[in-house]
């Protein structure tokens, strides 16, 4: 029996066994529920976990994005330097054959 109770002075028999079966049934109802907040906290904590990776993915798909932008504007870069380095060659290239061409060269 819980030491939360106690039979009071003067209880029939029946009425204190009939008491102790209820609170015995009572308690072992409460000691459930106290179970089942302790798979709650279980639970929250391993959501809490779940959301910290979370974040750290996202973190790391922000950070994964910001490389690609970069390097897409490394490449953007070098592609433009690449066509204007090939438009001067062209140019100098046709100069030459004109001044081959007037023999001035």
């Amino acid at each position: 029996m819980p030491d939360y109770v106690e039979h009071e002075e003067g209880v029939t028999r029946v009425g204190a066994l009939t008491a102790e079966a209820v609170v015995r049934d009572y308690e072992a109802a409460a000691k459930e529920i106290e179970a089942m907040g302790a798979e709650l906290i279980s639970a929250a904590n391993k959501c809490e976990a779940m959301t910290a990776e979370v974040h750290n993915a996202i973190a790391f798909m922000r950070d994964t994005a910001a490389s690609y932008r970069e390097e897409a504007k490394k490449i953007f870069k070098r592609i433009e330097e690449c066509s204007i380095f090939t438009e001067h060659v062209r140019k100098t290239c046709e100069t030459v054959k004109l001044k081959m061409i007037e023999g001035k060269v």
